[in-house]
């Protein structure tokens, strides 16, 4: 597979791996709901990198469908490159604005968007499918780095979606109609959502023979692959032979002859051919096309800003985002690759669309979709949330009645706090809540997925992994910490809770002998030293 190189690749394959847990702090006079939980749909305000990774421990391996609308790197979008990679090189180039004459502007949005592609993945299901929304100045770059990430075969299609409704007059080669959006999937074999026919999709459906199965078309009678054992001839009552296809044909002789006798295969009228029939009753929906040219059905960038300005009309166009996507371009993606309880992710959140859509979608199929997004300006609260509270409540002078009324709905406004730091930690300096070490800790040492419901603070329980039930004694409390270890006492408690099982305990010191854990199925790990080593 050809390989994508770039100034700065060596430095950033792997800073994802670098990058530190981070505290995620509830905020909840920005939240819509009535106590802020990370099981709730979710607005992170936040480095979107830094983001990734904190929610790591809670949704690893769990998001259906991610969509994210990355800068286009036209080189008028005033975008700068942030991540603060330990390299002199990489150093060099932060906080600047990436311009259209930054000869290095590739290698900027591909350092930036590839370790943010590798903990995309890691957030992904194993059914999880990626739409990248992008336009010529990166959609080559783009595809070498999926492939390289997703892997060659994860590789689904490019959607072309037409994003404008007029062309440009004024364009001097070609009129930039379209956008791309570019779809992998997590594993191979992924399969999209079929959409309802229309009575358009079955028009071309006919019945000229009066088969009693009803309408049909001519289909395909080659085998799939190549078959010597399936190419033979077969005589047509006028007396013709009739010749396999190149590959042969789909079936043995005995199966074909018998869909003859069935009359599921016919001879043309002059005895020349075999045609199959395709009936429409047996049709259950349409694999959607990669072109989404209906501007009626997927809007358009005209018609999103109009959107948005509805949604907001105190505030002037100019203060609003300025390249939002229409909610029915995402919706169609929702239609596409998701069910009703999956989780959809957007870490480039700008104007809060995506939220738009899966309220939107809930409200139209009864789902309970949620949401996942993430932005890291300084309008996440006043346009990304606001929009999303705003749809939840409704929109008094909205034409649809759905959006009139209010989709319904909650969210939980989080914005990153410190960095979960082991030396800090050791230190007894900027100690991280509880709650936050707990998910740290059992991501970290389990590489499962934290679940905030089976925490019990009050007994030191993290919850269950695959090999051991989970305790850590701590408190974000230097003196307490320095007072606390595993002891007989605590030993004893979850022995009886859990006589048969392996039970992990994290501590800052043990008081027990190896013989008294090792006859109550007991594994202390020094907390903060361990969580790395077994991690490893």
């Amino acid at each position: 597979m050809p390989i994508l190189h770039f100034k700065g690749k060596p430095v950033i394959q792997n800073h994802h791996h670098t990058v530190k847990f981070h505290e995620l702090l509830p905020d909840k006079k920005k939240s819509l709901s009535d106590e802020p939980s990370l099981d709730d749909n979710l607005i992170v305000h936040g480095d979107n990198l830094k983001a990734l990774k904190a929610l790591l421990p809670t949704y690893a391996g769990k998001v259906k469908c991610i969509y994210i609308d990355p800068p286009y790197n036209t080189g008028n979008e005033g975008w700068a490159y942030n991540d603060n990679v330990n390299s002199p090189m990489i150093q060099k180039w932060l906080k600047e604005e990436v311009g259209r004459d930054d000869l290095a502007r590739h290698d900027k949005w591909c350092c930036m968007m590839y370790p943010r592609l590798k903990l995309l993945r890691e957030l992904l299901s194993d059914e999880g499918v990626i739409f990248v929304s992008i336009d010529d100045n990166e959609a080559h770059n783009l595809r070498s780095m999926m492939e390289e990430i997703f892997g060659e075969d994860r590789y689904v299609a490019t959607i072309i979606w037409r994003s404008a409704d007029s062309s440009n007059n004024d364009a001097k080669q070609f009129s930039l109609d379209h956008n791309e959006t570019i779809v992998f999937s997590k594993n191979p074999g992924w399969k999209t959502n079929l959409l309802d026919r229309t009575d358009e999709d079955n028009a071309h459906y006919t019945n000229p023979d009066d088969d009693p199965r009803g309408a049909w078309f001519p289909g395909n009678l080659s085998s799939p692959n190549p078959r010597e054992n399936l190419k033979y001839k077969i005589t047509s009552p006028q007396g013709h032979e009739i010749s396999s296809p190149a590959n042969g044909w789909r079936w043995s002789e005995e199966v074909l002859l018998e869909k003859i006798e069935e009359r599921e295969v016919i001879f043309s009228e002059d005895g020349k051919r075999l045609i199959k029939k395709t009936y429409l009753v047996d049709q259950k929906g349409l694999a959607p096309s990669t072109l989404w040219a209906d501007i009626e059905e997927t809007g358009h960038n005209r018609n999103a800003k109009y959107e948005l300005k509805k949604i907001f009309p105190e505030k002037e166009t100019a203060d609003l985002f300025k390249t939002p996507k229409p909610t029915k371009f995402i919706k169609k993606i929702l239609d596409v690759a998701t069910s009703k309880n999956d989780i959809v992710l957007d870490s480039f959140a700008g104007s809060g669309t995506t939220a738009h859509a899966v309220l939107a979608q809930n409200k139209e199929d009864g789902g309970n979709r949620k949401f996942i997004l993430v932005e890291m300006e300084d309008y996440a609260d006043k346009i990304t949330a606001e929009r999303v509270r705003r749809v939840i409540k409704g929109i008094p002078e909205a034409k649809d009645g759905n959006l009139k009324e209010g989709f319904g709905g909650s969210f939980s406004f989080y914005k990153l706090g410190d960095p979960v730091d082991v030396d800090d930690i050791l230190e007894g300096k900027k100690l991280p809540s509880y709650e936050d070490l707990a998910q740290y800790t059992f991501y970290t040492a389990t590489g499962e997925v934290f679940k905030p419901k089976a925490l019990d603070k009050s007994k030191y329980y993290l919850g269950k992994s695959a090999t051991y039930q989970v305790f850590m004694m701590y408190e974000p409390d230097a003196d307490k910490l320095r007072e606390m270890a595993l002891n007989l006492d605590f030993a004893e408690e979850i022995e009886k809770q859990f006589p048969e099982e392996a039970k992990l305990v994290f501590a800052p010191a043990c008081f027990l002998e190896e013989f008294d854990l090792r006859d109550r199925n007991i594994r202390f790990a020094q907390l903060p030293f361990e969580i790395y080593r077994l991690a490893e």
